[in-house]
């Protein structure tokens, strides 16, 4: 997938910012200041980090080897997931998508509401 293709999803979805909070290589998606996408800063990226309910986790690195424990951090809550081509767009976004609706579920109600 492109940088910008998926910077245009990722800016897609309400009250995201991209950020830089682990140096200028790193790409960090956040909602109201909480993180549901980490990737390399690359013309295309071949993996990206996002945030997972813990059993949606498991069973996703069950079904697709392109899903691997998040990379560097909380195995139980983030999956790293290689961008080689197997997997289809569709599903690629609709994992962005939970993992940024799992984030807003985690935010405070009225701030929720508002999203």
């Amino acid at each position: 997938m492109q940088l910008q293709q998926l910077h245009q999803i990722c800016l897609s979805y309400k009250a995201t910012e991209a950020t830089n909070p682990f140096g200028p290589d790193t790409l960090v998606y956040k909602v109201r200041g909480k993180i549901f996408l980490i990737c390399s800063i690359t013309d295309v990226v071949d993996a990206i980090s996002i945030k997972c309910d813990p059993e949606a986790a498991i069973q996703q690195r069950e079904q697709y080897p392109e899903v691997q424990p998040g990379y560097h951090l909380n195995k139980k809550h983030w999956n790293t997931i290689q961008l080689n081509g197997s997997l289809k767009r569709k599903q690629v976004i609709q994992w962005i998508t939970d993992s940024y609706n799992l984030v807003v579920s985690s935010l405070p109600k009225a701030v929720q509401q508002v999203l």
